[in-house]
């Protein structure tokens, strides 16, 4: 059935990956999705990988979230 793909920096929280895992598969549960068929996968990305508007999110973004 549904299979969400999450992109996140890299060192995101293992607290916060669990919450998004739980909470996203609730989201399906509540629209009668069994929840042993909602698949999640997370991918880390180095901030360096990412760009935003034509330039890497470890300059742009070098005061927010995870470090690399």
């Amino acid at each position: 059935m549904p299979m969400v793909q999450v992109n996140v920096w890299k060192g995101f929280e293992q607290e916060k990956i669990d919450y998004l895992i739980k909470n996203i598969t609730k989201a399906f549960v509540d629209v009668d999705v069994p929840a042993e068929a909602v698949e999640i996968l997370i991918y880390e990305v180095p901030k360096s990988h990412w760009g935003v508007g034509g330039e890497s999110c470890s300059i742009k973004f070098k005061d927010v979230g995870p470090q690399e």
